[in-house]
């Protein structure tokens, strides 16, 4: 291209003023802010020059860059934690949140957004509150413990925990129990920063009650239970469980701390689910601490609780870390309100989202998949083979790790393209306004259909897919 040729086409490029004189631009002005809308087209201008100076058939409209530009900034706008539609048979899935809220606890967050609340101011008496004093009295009611403290998460109960009762001396755990969890968050790394020392007993697979007494000294300050989470170890096993190993913690005048990991208030097998020892249990074994999750099986939003003495619990929370660890006041609303909903048992299966959803009968999954094919059907088109199937979910998070659940979905097969189809068809799945995230395996990408909370928007969904299928 000559000189005078770039000098034309350089001439032929709207100026950002040109572009903010259309009406599209200034709707955009007014809707995003004029500095935003100015941002937006010049960055919609200097992405369509060097093609353009190059030589390329580029519309350079100022309607169409200011139409550029608006799309940019509402691209921009939407949230980057977005709606996904989980389809991946996984209940409790660490990365798309975890635990579904109760209505009931959506309905005490939104009022804790609006208003200034209690949160740490006692009512009756004009001074000063504390915070935990919303939810102490509802944990020693539903777990049987002296008292209770809650912080940001399992891992956060786990560090304090050992900070306040173990810095710079020894804390006695057994080989097989040094989990890794999602992340390579690992236990001994968390032990180290709480600054305990560590000590390992008995191998990988096998640990006696008497591994446990040998290695217990003057500078033993706890010994420590933690669920395997995600991850079981079978055949020439052996453990010691936290009832047995009580009365030994006791007798060398240590505490015994139980890290039930997920952790869970009612009996699963009431529910049709496996049997998962629950939190009345670890405390009635004699563990003196019990540390578990919020937004796990429990179903509420993320927090860590430490249930157990009163004199340990309150070592916990004189620590200078529990301020730095502490909840804050939405999701202590959502907390309280969540664990509420135990106080009626009988009916926590229908409020407690989590529970409805593990409990969701694989029949009724499969005749929901079936009135869903046809709309499943024409959302992917000819190239791809669609069928209602059995699959089998599992709860997620660490919780139950072996355990999978019957339950009922699709499963979509490529007839041309193999897995590099499967995989654009995943791609185009998490490319809908509300992405539909479900999983390849076995040259099937499989749509589980346990944890869909919303039919509407899949089919809304599904009905996007069609459309755009048609478009090009």
């Amino acid at each position: 291209m000559t000189d005078a040729s770039l000098i034309e086409r350089k001439a032929q490029l709207p100026s950002v003023d040109r572009v903010m004189a259309t009406d599209a631009a200034r709707v955009a002005a007014e809707t995003y802010g004029r500095t935003a809308a100015v941002a937006s087209v010049r960055a919609s201008l200097d992405e369509i020059r060097p093609a353009w100076l190059a030589g390329a058939s580029v519309d350079v409209a100022p309607e169409r860059i200011a139409a550029a530009a608006t799309l940019r900034l509402e691209g921009a706008e939407q949230p980057s934690q977005r709606r996904v539609i989980n389809l991946t048979g996984t209940v409790l899935h660490t990365n798309l949140g975890r635990a579904l809220l109760a209505e009931e606890a959506i309905a005490a967050v939104t009022a804790a957004m609006r208003s200034p609340t209690a949160l740490e101011f006692n009512i009756a008496s004009g001074q000063r509150g504390e915070r935990d004093d919303h939810v102490r009295g509802l944990l020693r009611e539903l777990t049987g413990a002296e008292d209770a403290v809650v912080i940001n998460n399992n891992a956060a109960a786990v560090l304090l925990t050992l900070n306040s009762l173990s810095e710079g001396r020894e804390t006695i755990v057994s080989r097989g129990e040094l989990i890794e969890i999602g992340g390579s968050f690992r236990l001994p790394s968390i032990m180290a920063r709480a600054g305990a020392k560590l000590v390992e007993v008995g191998t990988t697979n096998r640990t006696h009650l008497s591994d446990y007494a040998e290695a217990a000294g003057p500078d033993t300050a706890l010994m420590m239970k933690v669920h395997p989470s995600n991850y079981r170890i079978e055949g020439f096993t052996k453990e010691v469980s936290a009832r047995s190993l009580s009365p030994l913690a006791r007798e060398k005048g240590v505490p015994l701390v139980d890290d039930l990991g997920s952790g869970v208030l009612v009996d699963l097998s009431n529910h049709g689910l496996a049997r998962e020892r629950t939190v009345q249990e670890a405390v009635a074994d004699g563990a003196d601490l019990v540390t578990f999750s919020g937004d796990k099986l429990l179903g509420g939003p993320q927090a860590g609780l430490v249930v157990g003495r009163a004199d340990l619990v309150k070592r916990l929370a004189k620590n200078h870390l529990k301020r730095a660890l502490r909840l804050d006041k939405l999701r202590l609303a959502a907390l309280e309100a969540t664990l509420k909903l135990y106080r009626d048992p009988d009916r926590l299966a229908g409020r407690l989202p989590t529970l409805a959803l593990l409990t969701r009968p694989p029949e009724a999954l499969k005749a929901q998949a079936a009135r869903l094919l046809p709309a499943l059907a024409r959302a992917v088109g000819a190239d791809y083979e669609t069928a209602v199937t059995d699959t089998r979910s599992q709860i997620g998070s660490g919780a139950l790790p072996l355990e999978t659940i019957p339950s009922g979905g699709f499963a979509i097969r490529a007839l041309l393209g193999g897995s590099s189809a499967l995989i654009a068809l995943a791609a185009a799945f998490r490319a809908l306004s509300v992405p539909v995230i479900g999983r390849i395996a076995e040259d099937r990408l499989v749509l589980d259909l346990r944890a869909l909370d919303d039919e509407a928007v899949f089919v809304a969904a599904l009905d996007e897919m069609t459309r755009a299928r048609a478009a090009t």
